[in-house]
């Protein structure tokens, strides 16, 4: 009985290969229902990287990130964790490629490496509860006072227009489909400043370090963020006087709750046609159209 042919396995023709804009090119094999077996092909994928983040010296904390737009997360985590109190606070920011990753050493003001030093002294022998890499359950939320209500309301055709630009306006994930963004928007829905990582929280966390080393007034516009809203975001745009979200995806309950305590308009499930504000509803405004 004659055996029918087998379908040769692809080879492997090389490693990763890097692509432009944060994504490397790789071999790939794909199926599709109906077809002979395996199809050799390529693909882009988003690049993952190991990044330190070091402080006057003292390694801090590191983070699996796309390879963009590193001086924004460090002003960005910097700000949001309160390492540092303005940008002023950095004065300088160097990167040194590694073979396992990459090493971002920032020079800040004496006083906040002091404080970071009493930080992480006060944190030396409690029982850690392993969340998010933080040493105690008093630790995940950060004592910040409300944000100041907001004078200028958000028409809610500017918040259906940003997102719907957002969806446009991802290099990074048309190549790969593998990352998050985080963009500032102004008050008619155009998008000012867009950035891509792997992470939203990394994201999130470049676009408000860009915004920051812009001087870009943080009181007017709103956030717009391609993830669903979790509580560290919400917490991060408080720490940065951010004081509008809006999320692609869902909000959780422990974000709804932070929003409203520290008066931040919390928007989500924004499509096409709709959304569903979740705290401070009344920073939007009743109008029909953007300005």
């Amino acid at each position: 009985m004659t055996q029918p042919a087998s379908t040769p396995a692809p080879t492997f023709t090389g490693a990763p290969t890097p692509a432009t804009g944060g994504g490397v090119s790789s071999a790939v094999w794909r199926y599709c229902a109906g077809t002979a077996g395996l199809q050799p092909d390529t693909d882009i994928l988003a690049e993952e990287t190991a990044i330190a983040l070091e402080y006057n010296g003292i390694s801090h904390a590191t983070v699996l990130a796309t390879p963009l737009n590193l001086e924004d997360l460090a002003y960005g985590f910097s700000l949001t964790e309160g390492i540092i109190r303005r940008p002023a606070d950095i004065y300088d920011i160097e990167t040194h490629e590694q073979d396992n990753g990459i090493v971002v050493q920032v020079t800040i003001a004496s006083a906040c490496i002091n404080d970071l030093k009493q930080r992480r002294r006060s944190l030396a022998g409690r029982t850690g509860c392993g969340l998010c890499g933080l040493e105690s359950l008093s630790d995940v939320e950060r004592k910040l006072p409300a944000l100041p209500g907001r004078a200028a309301r958000i028409n809610p055709n500017a918040v259906l227009a940003a997102a719907g630009r957002l969806r446009d306006s991802q290099p990074v994930h048309a190549q790969t489909g593998a990352t998050h963004a985080a963009a500032w928007a102004d008050m008619q829905g155009q998008l000012l400043s867009v950035r891509e990582d792997v992470g939203r929280h990394n994201a999130f966390d470049k676009l408000i370090g860009h915004l920051a080393r812009q001087g870009q007034d943080t009181t007017e516009g709103f956030a717009v963020i391609s993830s669903r809203a979790s509580f560290e975001m919400v917490q991060k745009a408080a720490a940065a006087g951010i004081g509008a979200v809006v999320a692609v995806s869902a909000p959780t309950h422990y974000a709804a709750q932070m929003a409203h305590n520290l008066n931040v308009l919390l928007v989500g499930f924004t499509r096409q046609n709709a959304f569903t504000a979740y705290a401070h509803p009344e920073y939007l405004s009743s109008e029909g159209s953007p300005s």
